[in-house]
């Protein structure tokens, strides 16, 4: 599923062509997403000038003039795909798996494709709904945000006996973190994904705060990491994959410990990776 770094790369590719922009024409092709789409998501889109796209976690909101908000979230397989006016090269338009489609006044397309359907959209008519939207309400703090820091990390673990690496992405703690980034900020950090949450000192939280957030920035900086279907919104891959420093390194060796191997473990469905030697 993108995670964090992949939904903000493809907020800031969208926001190049959507922001300040006015959308002239909607077509949905498909109404049944993860869940169905609003019956009238074209009439609410259409004459609509989008003023400012923000991020919630892994979703994308996009602000419109009458105070409404156009809400996505790309799921496991979906991608916003933008063809600039003027795009010479072959279109998206009659792609495969093209669901919804949008076409702005300056002749700006956008593309919604999703393979397997997974990703979501809705409408809201104005904040106060989406402070209360049942995926949205219970989130945590951003981790980009200034909220984040070691005495907020050390408050919201306090007293919590779960694995560290679940309490990080626990959504109701913090919002937007996943399984890969989490694993590569314990593995900068130098701490165990399997001690207990409630066990960080405050040198501990800080240093994991920093690279919480030193490795989400880098992320953003390098597109996000295509595994398999993520693209940014120009199709190109993404490149932090290859900044990858443990996940998916079962076997190979650590960078920091001679000797030492990285080593996978199940928790909870999910594929941790660490240092037993150097992540304590």
């Amino acid at each position: 599923m993108p995670e964090l770094p992949e939904v903000e790369t493809t907020r800031r590719g969208l926001a190049q062509v959507l922001q300040g922009a006015l959308i002239t024409r909607v077509e949905v092709r498909r109404r049944d997403l993860r869940w169905p789409l609003p019956l009238n998501l074209e009439a609410h889109l259409t004459g609509r000038r989008a003023v400012r796209l923000d991020r919630r976690a892994k979703y994308i909101l996009v602000h419109l003039d009458d105070g409404s908000i156009w809400l996505i979230h790309l799921g496991m397989s979906g991608r916003l795909i933008v063809e600039p006016a003027g795009f010479n090269a072959v279109s998206r338009r009659d792609a495969p798996h093209v669901h919804v489609a949008l076409v702005t006044a300056a002749g700006d397309r956008v593309f919604y494709q999703d393979a397997r359907r997974f990703g979501s959209m809705d409408w809201l008519p104005d904040a106060a709904a989406l402070a209360s939207h049942p995926r949205l309400k219970n989130l945590g703090i951003e981790p980009l945000s200034d909220a984040l820091g070691g005495p907020a990390l050390q408050g919201l673990f306090a007293g919590k006996l779960a694995p560290l690496k679940a309490a990080l992405l626990d959504q109701r703690l913090i919002a937007g973190l996943g399984n890969i980034y989490v694993c590569e900020a314990l593995y900068r950090a130098h701490l165990s994904p399997l001690r207990p949450a409630g066990s960080l000192t405050a040198a501990e939280g800080a240093a994991l705060a920093r690279e919480i957030r030193a490795t989400l920035e880098e992320a953003v900086a390098a597109g996000g990491s295509s595994l398999r279907d993520y693209v940014q919104t120009d199709g190109e891959l993404g490149y932090f994959q290859h900044s990858w420093r443990v996940y998916g390194k079962e076997g190979q060796p650590c960078r920091c410990c001679d000797g030492a191997m990285i080593a996978r473990q199940v928790q909870a469905g999910r594929s941790t990776f660490y240092c037993p030697t150097c992540q304590l």
